[in-house]
This record gives structure tokens, C-alpha cells and sequence, in this order.
């Protein structure tokens, strides 16, 4: 549970120190840039849902794609959340928000940020209690170690190894000690650490490759869970910050 002593005013600006060994940097200004613009663009042409969710499917279909994950993903992070003890939570890549919003109904408090200026502007319009900010993966700096960071189909669209690794090493260091890591990628395919890819957007890396860059950062896989959902090989994977 959170340390109660954090009081949760405005939200930071990203660019501060971070809370663990810092992760290191590469010019990455091209690929950040070509991120922003298509995510902007995809924000901007499809729905609250669309947008953020799958584009091959139609609104009921989205609905319940979107139920389903956000059941998963509550689970996983459990209820330990009161108003004197509530848990610190990042939502990395929250788009318009639909996450991050059903989280903070929850009692958590909520930071939020996303690439697309025009998903946050969309989710700062819904309210409900979430702290907004633009910024890319590996850009994002908290006020505090955080005891749930959560990154729900995001990764696997970042293709560029170098931005993937970046991005993820950020998220990792900004869990606490016993906090945890929730991310999304392939299910399965213990075999390699390979990305398979479709199409210029998406890279799925298996659970390997994952593993492969967190635990010599002390984050240990203890947990994966399919979505369940149609033909998706999809799921979330959590690790825990051991030291």
C-alpha cells in the first residue's frame, strides 16, 4: 500500500530526476516526433474507443474488448486502496483516458500521461480525477515512486528496439520497492526473444525479451494472464520490484 506521507497537488512537469538508477539516453528525436504524429492523427479520426482500442472492430465489439481488459486489469491490481492509504498509480500511454478514468473511480490516485496532445486534451475534458500530461514513454518523470505502473497496449506499438527499450526502462524505474509493473504483450513464445511483427506498427515481443531488460533492473515476472479475448494472443504481464 502507499505511502501516505505523498500529497498529491499539481502535476509534474516531465524532466525531473528519476526515482532509480537513470536509464540512460539516445537520440531518438525522429522516432518520438513520427510517434506523436501518428498517434495525434489516430486519436484525432477515431472514437473514444477506436482510438485507443482495436480499429477493426465496431463499437459493441470495442465495448466489451474494452470491459473485458479493464476486469483483467483491476484484479491485477487489487483493492488495497482506502482514502487514508491510497495506492499511487501511473497509467503510461493512457490515450483518452478510459483506464486511467476506471481506476481513479476506484480510489487510486491516478497519474496519466500520453504522445497525443489531442487524447490528453480528450481525457482532460472527461474529468474524473486523473492528473494528465503529455509525454512519450521514456520522457515521463514522477514526484514519487509509484506502487502500480500500468502500460496497456502500448509497447508493442513501438517497433524501434532502441525507443522500446528506453521507454520501457523508464516505466521500470519509476516502481517502487513491492511495487508492480503491468504491461501488455504477447502471451506464450517462451522459446525466443524475438519480435514478430505486423505491418510497420506493431513489433510483439515475447515474455523473454521482457524479462530480458527488467530483471537485471530488479523487476521479477511473476505473473501472466491472457486476455481470453477472440483469437488475441494478448495479456497482461506484471512484474515486481524486488530490490
Amino acid at each position: 500500500m502507499a505511502d501516505d506521507t505523498r500529497t498529491y497537488g499539481d502535476i509534474p512537469t516531465y524532466g525531473g530526476a528519476r526515482t532509480h538508477d537513470d536509464t540512460g539516453t539516445h537520440d531518438d528525436s525522429g522516432t518520438h516526433d513520427d510517434t506523436r504524429a501518428y498517434w495525434d492523427t489516430r486519436h484525432a479520426d477515431h472514437d473514444e474507443l477506436a482510438s485507443g482500442g482495436h480499429t477493426g472492430l465496431d463499437r459493441p465489439g470495442n465495448e466489451i474488448f474494452y470491459a473485458q481488459r479493464l476486469g483483467t486489469l483491476l484484479s491485477l491490481i487489487g483493492d488495497l486502496s482506502s482514502p487514508a492509504a491510497p495506492l499511487f498509480v501511473l497509467d503510461a500511454g493512457c490515450g483518452k483516458g478510459y483506464f486511467a478514468r476506471a481506476m481513479a473511480r476506484c480510489g487510486h490516485r491516478v497519474d496519466a500521461f500520453d504522445a497525443s496532445p489531442t487524447a490528453v486534451d480528450h481525457a482532460r475534458a472527461e474529468g474524473g480525477g486523473p492528473r494528465y500530461a503529455v509525454a512519450t514513454l521514456d520522457e515521463w518523470r514522477g514526484p514519487w515512486p509509484y506502487d502500480i505502473v500500468v502500460c496497456v497496449d502500448v509497447l508493442f506499438h513501438v517497433p524501434d528496439d532502441e525507443e522500446w527499450a528506453a521507454g520501457l526502462r523508464n516505466l521500470a524505474s519509476l516502481v517502487r520497492v513491492a511495487g508492480r509493473l503491468i504491461v501488455t504483450d504477447t502471451v506464450g513464445d517462451e522459446d525466443t526473444t524475438e519480435p514478430t511483427t505486423r505491418g510497420a506498427r506493431i513489433a510483439h515481443r515475447p515474455p523473454a525479451a521482457y524479462r530480458a531488460e527488467l530483471e537485471p533492473l530488479g523487476l521479477r515476472h511473476t505473473l501472466s494472464r491472457p486476455y481470453g479475448f477472440r483469437e488475441n494472443r494478448v495479456g497482461f504481464h506484471v512484474f515486481t520490484r524486488t530490490r
